[in-house]
């Protein structure tokens, strides 16, 4: 069985449609240097280690949460400097 592949142009289309406003988000996606990946139930795009603590590199701000027909919920975790943390795909979970 051949492993599908997830395009980050997926998750802009959505953002688009479904968040128009959110234009740090969609220009953040097109500047990752992700473009694909292998399906999986989280793609991170920032190092979680130690979370929210002061000497990590990941400091949570909001979630974003998208429908997809095809993959159902999709939760994007912004931090707090505006980049985005990870991808989760929660039917995958």
């Amino acid at each position: 069985m051949q492993k599908q592949e997830f395009y980050i142009e997926q998750i802009i289309a959505l953002v688009r449609e479904q968040e128009p406003e959110r234009l740090d988000v969609i220009e953040k996606l097109e500047k990752s240097e992700k473009k694909k990946w292998i399906r999986q139930p989280y793609i991170y795009f920032v190092e979680a280690e130690n979370p929210n603590q002061e000497d990590s590199e990941w400091q949570f701000d909001e979630n974003i949460v998208l429908e997809c027909e095809t993959e159902g919920t999709i939760v994007l975790d912004i931090l707090k400097d505006g980049r985005i943390g990870g991808i989760e795909f929660v039917s995958l979970l």
